[in-house]
């Protein structure tokens, strides 16, 4: 069956662990040219958009969903925005939760609204990330199925 509003409301499991380290949010920073210091130094926090190395493990679990039939090939990520309770700080240890919050399909496309809720292992909330994504269904003669 494919996706469809019967999805809403699907919850997956959190992803493993991730551990935020110094290193890759440097990294992160360096490719956004981003030289801001909050960065580095004694309490370093992430950039704000670095919540998306967690919820992209969050999204993965939707898009390998044999039930969706979901085909990364045709899925554009059409918008997301962010809501912070706090900043990431480097040595936070975090995990994503995924809920299925919106299913349209207009034409020969679905709409899927998702929200990944970014939490410490202890259980505080860090942010959530909100994101849309837009699947186009096969031609007719593309259907492998």
């Amino acid at each position: 069956m494919p996706i469809s509003a019967e999805h809403v409301g699907r919850r997956y499991p959190a992803t493993d662990p991730y551990v935020v380290s110094q290193a890759k949010v440097v990294e992160f920073a360096r490719a956004l040219r981003d030289g801001n210091e909050v960065y580095r130094g004694k309490r370093p926090v992430a950039p704000p958009t670095f919540a998306i190395v967690v919820a992209g493990q969050a999204w993965d679990q939707m898009f390998h969903d044999p039930e969706l039939g979901l085909a990364l090939e045709r899925v554009v990520h059409a918008d997301q925005g962010f809501s912070w309770q706090r900043p990431l700080r480097v040595g936070d240890e975090v995990t994503a939760t995924l809920t299925i919050e919106k299913v349209r399909t207009r034409g020969s496309a679905d709409f899927i609204g998702s929200l990944v809720e970014v939490s410490t292992t202890d259980g505080e909330p860090v942010c959530e990330v909100r994101a849309t994504f837009v699947h186009s269904h096969p031609a007719p003669e593309e259907d492998v199925r």
